[in-house]
């Protein structure tokens, strides 16, 4: 599923109103609920702080706000963007600084939802994905085996430690877990000593592997 690993702020100007959008990722309603409060008090003297989240695996739990906005005007068009997106786990408010100028239902609709995806555009979103943490001991020879397989396969190399041996620390994607073990032993000619760890949640930041929590 989409996240966001790293939250942003992205402004636009409509008609001489300022539409300032702030992403967070969060885990919890509770942690959503006190990041709006947050952004209410960091931006006490603006017109309106709307705001919209999602939670859950399936986009199960999710609230939006109009904070004073005519009714559907803010809250819900921001919260359709997240749902469009398909981003889980994610909080957004619009602060808007009114301009003096009415920008009509469909301008305000148009504003904020502009506004959101600014605000994604200006944060970081990976793809968040389920696996298996997985050690693998083989000899020199065996190496250069491994490492094209799990170049093939998308086994995720977190570590390498050379002695005598050399084992690889994989993380193995969710679908592979069952075919996992038998490419390597064949891949090795089966010179290889195989050890299954925890299952994780993962994603890759840039090129870095980045584990989000235990069975998860």
């Amino acid at each position: 599923m989409k996240i966001v690993y790293s939250g942003g702020e992205g402004e636009i100007t409509e008609k001489k109103s300022r539409f300032i959008a702030t992403v967070r990722p969060v885990s919890s309603e509770e942690e959503a609920v006190a990041f709006v409060a947050e952004m209410k008090k960091k931006y006490w003297d603006a017109r309106h702080n709307c705001s919209a989240f999602v939670l859950g695996e399936r986009q199960e739990i999710s609230r939006c706000s109009d904070d004073g906005e005519p009714a559907q005007t803010a809250g819900r068009p921001m919260l359709d963007v997240l749902l469009r997106e398909e981003i889980h786990n994610v909080a957004v408010v619009v602060t808007r600084y009114f301009g003096g100028v009415l920008l009509g239902t469909g301008g305000l609709v148009r504003a904020y939802q502009k506004a959101v995806a600014e605000g994604l555009a200006a944060s970081v979103i990976v793809e968040q994905k389920k696996g298996r943490r997985l050690a693998v001991g083989t000899d020199y020879n065996g190496l250069g085996k491994l490492q094209y397989l799990c170049a093939r396969k998308g086994f995720l190399l977190t570590d390498t430690v050379y002695t005598d041996n050399v084992e690889l620390f994989l993380v193995v994607p969710e679908e592979e877990e069952e075919a996992a073990e038998k490419e390597i032993v064949e891949a090795t000619s089966g010179n290889a000593g195989i050890s299954w760890g925890e299952e994780v949640s993962y994603a890759v930041v840039g090129k870095k592997i980045e584990i989000f929590s235990k069975n998860a």
